[in-house]
């Protein structure tokens, strides 16, 4: 099977392209490596700035597009696909829809759907738009509601989700909210982690101190809850001081980022999620144990029963300053919790597991044939 893979989000393309190549499948992954993150990319497209910045891409893309032909699926990371203005995307869409087989669009971040939910259906206890039944008021939830309703990204977004032919999500609250508007073309698959041939220690890091590791992002801290959790570990560094370490770091590349979260023994990642994201997976992959979202719906959406090695917080700082405290004073805890990080990663995200997933779905959903190898 020929696969095409456009854009990326933290890793996800990247590592499901390693899972398909495995399982013999030729993959082309197109994207800007996510930004300053730079993750893996078989043709970069990245966007320069200014007015040259814009021209040199449009010709990139251009130049790009007769490559991009005759692929039995095409996968998306998002309605909003490239980095022009919506106005522009829909031809590039209708290109790629028109040459190639079938055409998917990952249920894996920030669009109309999750937008419009978020302010209107209110799946959820917390998230993105409310904790409660309290509307959050910060500078990302009023951008993401000016920049999807009533837009021409919104609509651009609503043409495309509608004429592709499945949406896999990847996350409990993805499939929740464009399961509700798409139950035929929706399904949950789980992320897609490169499981680290190495064994990692399930011992802590720096004998009787807990080594707490975050990554800062200051355009997107308020938005995931890292000022929170941020402003809890100040306070618990300061209490604990001969008893924890904290390690932050800020936009750094990709690989310098994982070398730092490495030497700790805890990661704290997405305060208002209810299940963990690749950064947090990844993390746990090496015996290093989450703290963010562990919900039931979490575990319950993987039927995993056994293995809960997520500390779930609520999204408050006392919640955060309660979870880390109670690591700091009982470490006894983390040799256990790392273990079974490594042992639910690799049971629902082995990166050659979920392309199966991948290639099942597409062949169920597609315009294809079984596909056998």
């Amino acid at each position: 099977m020929r696969i095409l893979l456009f854009g990326e989000y933290s890793n996800l393309h990247a590592s499901l392209a390693e899972g398909l190549r495995q399982l013999g499948h030729e993959v082309l992954v197109v994207s800007n490596g996510n930004r300053w993150r730079d993750h893996k990319r078989d043709i970069d497209l990245c966007r320069g700035n200014g007015v040259f910045g814009a021209i040199k891409y449009i010709i990139k893309l251009l130049l790009v597009l007769p490559r991009l032909r005759g692929f039995d699926v095409v996968q998306l990371i998002n309605p909003d696909f490239v980095e022009l203005r919506a106005e522009r995307e829909y031809p590039i869409y209708r290109y790629l829809r028109r040459h190639n087989k079938s055409m998917f669009v990952g249920s894996f971040g920030c669009d109309w759907y999750w937008v419009h939910s978020g302010l209107t259906e209110k799946f959820f206890r917390y998230g993105d738009f409310y904790i409660g039944d309290k509307m959050r008021d910060d500078f990302w939830t009023r951008h993401y509601t000016e920049e999807f309703i009533g837009s021409a990204k919104g609509e651009l977004c609503k043409y495309i989700m509608n004429d592709c032919d499945g949406i896999p999500a990847c996350l409990y609250e993805y499939q929740k909210c464009h399961g509700h508007y798409f139950p035929d073309k929706t399904q949950f698959i789980p992320l897609p982690v490169q499981i680290p041939e190495e064994t990692y220690s399930t011992e802590l890091k720096e004998p009787g101190k807990v080594r707490f590791f975050i990554g800062m992002d200051s355009e997107r801290d308020v938005y995931k809850g890292t000022d929170v959790m941020n402003e809890a570990l100040k306070e618990v560094e300061a209490k604990y001081p001969d008893r924890c370490v904290v390690v932050r770091t800020e936009r750094v590349p990709y690989e310098e980022y994982k070398r730092k979260m490495e030497s700790c023994d805890c990661i704290l990642d997405q305060l208002y999620s209810y299940t963990p994201a690749l950064n947090a997976l990844i993390a746990m992959t090496k015996g290093i144990v989450c703290i963010g979202g562990g919900e039931p719906e979490n575990y319950d959406i993987i039927n995993e029963s056994e293995l809960h090695p997520i500390i779930n917080v609520y999204p408050t700082k006392e919640s955060v300053i309660e979870a880390l405290e109670e690591l700091i004073l009982h470490p006894e805890r983390l040799p256990e919790l790392k273990r079974q990080s490594i042992e639910y990663v690799k049971r629902h995200h082995d990166h050659i597991k979920v392309a199966q997933q991948y290639v099942d779905f597409w062949t169920k959903k597609g315009k294809l044939k079984k596909y056998i190898k």
